[in-house]
């Protein structure tokens, strides 16, 4: 049996909600192309991630990563702010 590290899933987005004590709403988009006519649609997913220390902010681009479930609907923690919203 081959036991190693588990490749866990990492998730860019952007932060939509700061609201919770330590939990961001973070929204990730992706372009999805339409099965009949072929144009791209743009289509969207919301994850709660776990921001143990409160870095991230509004508008912040994030890297989230998979984890165990940390509670009924968040299975994300903060793995790090690629980039800080403009002010």
């Amino acid at each position: 049996m081959n036991v190693g590290k588990v490749r866990r899933k990492k998730i860019v987005g952007m932060v939509v909600g700061n609201k919770m004590q330590k939990t961001i709403v973070v929204e990730v988009a992706r372009l999805v192309k339409h099965p009949r006519y072929g144009k791209y649609i743009k289509r969207s997913s919301i994850y709660k991630a776990h921001d143990e220390n409160g870095q991230a902010s509004l508008g912040d681009k994030v890297e989230i990563i998979e984890t165990r479930p940390l509670s009924k609907t968040k299975t994300t923690k903060l793995f790090r702010v690629i980039e800080k919203a403009k002010q």
